[in-house]
């Protein structure tokens, strides 16, 4: 996520305490701010694509020694 949440604490249950009031105090903040709590991403995505270029990538993907995942996720990169 951007935003940054810190606790500290000096045992397993202050950490615990420390880390829930600083999540209620991010989620206070962004209520605060109209703003949606930044959520981490699950690393998948659905895509649709037309058959022909599904065909050309995985055929691409196969020549150059990766998978389908692997040489879009790398197409991807490079484009950001």
């Amino acid at each position: 996520m951007r935003d940054v949440i810190t606790f500290q604490g000096k045992s397993v249950d202050e950490l615990e305490q420390a880390f829930r009031d600083s999540i209620d105090d991010y989620l206070d903040f962004c209520r605060q701010r109209n703003e949606e709590p930044d959520k981490p991403f699950s690393g998948r995505l659905m895509l649709r694509l037309p058959t022909e270029v599904h065909r050309k990538v995985y055929v691409r993907a196969k020549k150059e020694g990766k998978s389908l995942n692997e040489y879009i996720s790398e197409k991807l990169s490079l484009a950001t």
